[in-house]
């Protein structure tokens, strides 16, 4: 089975698959992690996230790293040769667990021949999601370098074809409205699809409400079923990507609070974090002890979804998606292009991403009800909702405020 196959089943059989982020530069504790967990007390799948070096093609300074002792941020799988790397695999995968690898790159061609050389079957990214976040890359070298890399994926090598994860739902991590994000992730699965591959996820970072985002995997569903012909697809929810609460008690709610997301909106998969998030990288220790935490929760969830208010956020969301989404289709019949044509006209308006490529004209807010929302929409195929309180302007100092207004809101009760 492949990694889309692997999830998919867990999910049919009513469970909720949860993966780390996690990435270490040497092979043997790199190991250790992902053996921790495989054993964990739940259902998942491993990570490799590949060192910032890697990231941008300096092999060079990774080496140089590696030779003088000094600890990276993830594992330099180039440096560390795809020998080592099928060693690796074969010694922790099985047709219950597989490895995904994380990298963050714009121009990921030499880490797609790695990859495929190494017998790695999953990673993830997108032409739009690993550039406008991370690089001063031109949009229109990551889309022909991604096209590539995906034809790369689809053809795959002696272990078959790669499943590709997009990651345009968590774009910057918060203050992006779901419907964009929705859209996002089905641009680039299409861009997934017409290159060729079969087997993808598509993302969404959990955001400031729970109803809305429990609306938002359900449009992301639709709209996917809608949109992708082809190939065999999941959803994966991200918890919460922006500032973390600092207590113990809150960082739990906030990570219970994606699994309900998960449960209610019916996602496969769930990239949790864990209760050291705001302080610090966490260990192996404490990556286990989320994701069991996750499982607990997910086990003790009944079918009833109190979040009724939800329905009305997914009809808003697949509205807004369907917009973005058609509008940026439309435009060419070669979805890079179509992508390329969407940004300089400013169809994709991404807020508050500052990539030259992006016309950076939207704005968004947090209204009094703790919904994220547009208060400035630019170019963009979309009609702004005012019922519940918008705002035709944002105040610099409110918008700080904003950015802290999940750890705020999760802390609250135990910091009294």
């Amino acid at each position: 089975m492949d990694f889309n196959q692997i999830v998919t089943q867990a999910n049919r059989n009513g469970m909720l698959t949860v993966q780390p982020r996690m990435g270490f530069d040497c092979p043997d504790k790199m190991l250790n992690g992902l053996t921790a967990v495989k054993n964990a007390n739940a259902t998942t799948m491993g990570t490799i996230t590949l060192d910032s070096y890697t990231r941008v093609d300096d092999i060079v300074n990774a080496q140089k790293s590696l030779d003088a002792g000094h600890i990276l941020n993830g594992y330099p799988i180039i440096n560390h040769g795809s020998r080592k790397c099928i060693d690796l695999l074969n010694t922790i995968q099985d047709d219950y667990f597989m490895v995904q690898v994380r990298h963050g790159s714009s121009l990921p061609n030499h880490i797609f021949e790695c990859l495929v050389e190494s017998g790695v079957m999953a990673t993830e990214g997108g032409p739009i999601s690993y550039c406008l976040p991370y690089s001063r890359t031109p949009l229109k070298d990551a889309v022909n370098s991604w096209r590539q890399c995906v034809n790369m994926a689809a053809i795959g090598g002696a272990f078959g074809p790669l499943h590709i994860e997009s990651f345009g739902g968590c774009m910057l991590g918060q203050m992006c409205p779901p419907g964009l994000l929705v859209a996002l992730a089905i641009i680039e699965g299409v861009f997934f699809e017409r290159y060729g591959l079969t087997s993808l996820s598509l993302s969404y970072a959990q955001q400031t409400s729970v109803s809305q985002d429990i609306g938002a995997v359900r449009a992301l569903r639709e709209l996917a079923t809608k949109w992708l012909k082809k190939a065999e697809w999941h959803v994966v929810v991200y918890t919460y990507m922006g500032v973390f609460p600092k207590t113990i008690e809150g960082a739990t709610d906030l990570l219970k609070a994606s699994v309900e997301i998960c449960k209610y909106g019916h996602a496969e998969r769930l990239i949790t974090k864990t209760v050291k998030e705001a302080f610090r990288i966490p260990t192996i220790v404490e990556n286990i002890a989320s994701l069991e935490r996750a499982r607990k929760h997910w086990d003790s969830l009944g079918e009833y979804n109190s979040y009724k208010d939800s329905t009305l956020f997914f009809h808003e969301i697949y509205t807004e998606a369907t917009n973005i989404i058609s509008h940026v289709l439309n435009l060419d019949s070669d979805v890079g292009e179509a992508i390329l044509k969407a940004f300089s006209l400013g169809i994709i308006d991404v807020p508050y991403c500052l990539h030259f490529d992006n016309k950076g004209k939207s704005r968004a807010y947090i209204d009094a009800a703790g919904i994220l929302q547009w208060c400035d929409v630019g170019n963009m195929p979309i009609e702004i909702k005012q019922e519940r309180g918008g705002i035709n302007s944002l105040d610099p100092f409110k918008f700080l405020g904003m950015l802290s207004s999940i750890e705020s809101k999760y802390d609250a009760h135990y910091l009294k």
